[in-house]
């Protein structure tokens, strides 16, 4: 059994559901100690966050990357039990063989072979993981990226191992993500009676034209690479069950996936313009999950399209800022450029989560060839 294999297996086994760890990050900082790796554990309410350094100064490449994995669900639903992983067909079965603890794995096994071969690299090569991915990622690379602000921990360049291959490894790119702002909007009415709409406001009625104005209006017609902003409505709640009653308040959730023309701020006053000049009666809450963020050409972007060529026979990867978001949204804004490399996504956080173990097995080569390319050629 190949060392990652193994090393995928043992962290499968851990049900590191978020925000627990369940001791993968001991395992990992166990191993890069021996390796002669600096360990530092950040640990800030219930989630676990690993900084391990090797080398020292500029400039700093960081692997980033996440132990925590969704829940399994049903456990009849899967073919074999997803905390105990098993190999069938060339495939390794288990919740997170692709989201993430392949590349975790791999990024440990990478690291250690990248020191054995440069122990008096230039620069620092470094692994950031959290337990908060997954979740609320409100103690995880969030936190730990207020932390390095603070003491002016400086990252230079940023690979993130989550799974972005469409259907072979390493056939596409990521160059950045969109932001995400989420909203969950209150519209007051007044309770009442359906035969008497003249004694009640009903909120639905109210709010169903603004609602439509936000969801057809055009955002904008997207940024280089990046898709046009969109906004979609989630959730839609009001009323008591009963089908005599006029509602006294209507809930909505939206959520909005934006290129760089815009940050949350301004999206947020867009909206809300939107909603007065429509004379609702509302409360807001906004949750603002991430700017977007974009890694222009350069060395980090070069190093990737020649290494991945390498990987796939020569064809270049495709280049995307696609997608929902990953925790590079936090390390990009501390100066970072900031790119994804992982295995192929069709079956994260599904029923029988799985990974080709043929795939599984060129990712520490993949990872260790960009280090080589970045800090040692």
């Amino acid at each position: 059994m190949s060392d990652v294999l193994h090393l995928t297996r043992e962290l499968i086994a851990r049900p590191s559901v978020t925000p627990d760890d369940a001791g993968c990050q001991a395992l990992i900082a166990g191993r890069l100690a021996r390796a002669g790796f600096a360990i530092e554990h950040l640990r800030f309410g219930d989630v676990d966050n690993l900084w391990a350094t090797h080398g020292h100064g500029g400039p700093v490449l960081a692997l980033l990357g996440h132990t925590d994995v969704v829940p399994p669900g049903p456990r009849e639903a899967w073919a074999s039990d997803p905390f105990l992983p098993e190999v069938r067909d060339g495939l390794l079965y288990g919740r997170g063989a692709a989201d993430m603890k392949g590349s975790v794995a791999a990024f440990v096994i990478a690291l250690e072979r990248f020191v054995a071969a440069h122990p008096d690299h230039p620069g620092t090569v470094a692994l950031l993981l959290t337990s908060d991915e997954e979740g609320d990622a409100i103690d995880g690379v969030r936190k730990v990226a207020e932390v390095f602000r603070q003491r002016g921990q400086r990252i230079d360049w940023c690979i993130t191992g989550e799974p972005s291959s469409k259907a072979a490894l390493g056939d596409l790119l990521r160059v950045g993500r969109r932001g995400t702002l989420s909203a969950t909007l209150t519209v007051h009415g007044v309770q009442g009676h359906v035969a008497y709409p003249e004694k009640a406001r009903n909120p639905i009625h109210q709010a169903l034209p603004a609602l439509a104005a936000l969801a057809a209006k055009r955002w904008d017609e997207g940024y280089e690479s990046f898709p046009p902003t969109s906004l979609q409505i989630s959730n839609v709640h009001a009323g008591t069950g009963a089908n005599n009653v006029i509602p006294g308040e209507l809930q909505v959730l939206f959520n909005l996936r934006y290129n760089p023309h815009w940050r949350a701020e301004r999206l947020e006053s867009e909206c809300e313009a939107v909603l007065r000049a429509h004379g609702l009666e509302y409360a807001l809450h906004w949750h603002r999950g991430g700017e977007p963020f974009h890694t222009p050409e350069g060395p980090l972007r070069a190093a990737a399209r020649e290494v991945l060529a390498a990987f796939t026979d020569g064809a270049l990867p495709e280049e995307s800022t696609g997608g929902g978001t990953s925790d590079a949204r936090f390390i990009a804004p501390l100066g970072a450029q900031c790119i994804e490399i992982g295995p192929v996504n069709a079956s994260i956080h599904k029923v029988d989560e799985h990974v080709r173990v043929a795939d599984l097995e060129r990712l520490p080569d993949l990872y260790l060839a960009l280090m080589a390319r970045l800090l040692a050629d």
